[in-house]
């Protein structure tokens, strides 16, 4: 279930002047404070998005990240075992074999 932050409009109670509530995304948001009553609002807040830092994070995900190295020329840095490190235009042998990745 989802945490959303909401902030006291008017003098903060025990929650503090932010404070967090679990709520499913189909609740209307807050707008008094469940312990004091008093009038809050709802905060936009970030959130946390991680994402893979290097070549053999992305390739344990199953990716494939190719880079260009020459007109047509590409180099697969995510290689796995029996693939081409280099890709090249009009060879399709040298492509990526996507059933190691790729499952049903």
């Amino acid at each position: 279930m989802p945490v959303y932050e909401y902030e006291h409009l008017e003098e903060p109670c025990t929650h503090g002047k932010l404070f967090e509530v679990k709520q499913s995304i189909h609740d209307k948001p807050l707008t008094n404070c469940p312990v004091c009553a008093g009038p809050v609002r709802k905060l936009i807040s970030r959130i946390n998005i991680s994402t893979p830092k290097t070549d053999s994070e992305l390739r344990d995900l199953g990716f494939t990240k190719l880079v260009k190295r020459d007109d047509g020329v590409y180099e697969n840095v995510t290689a796995r075992e029996g693939d081409s490190r280099m890709v090249i235009r009009g060879k399709p042998e040298t492509l990526p074999d996507l059933k190691k990745t790729i499952t049903d």
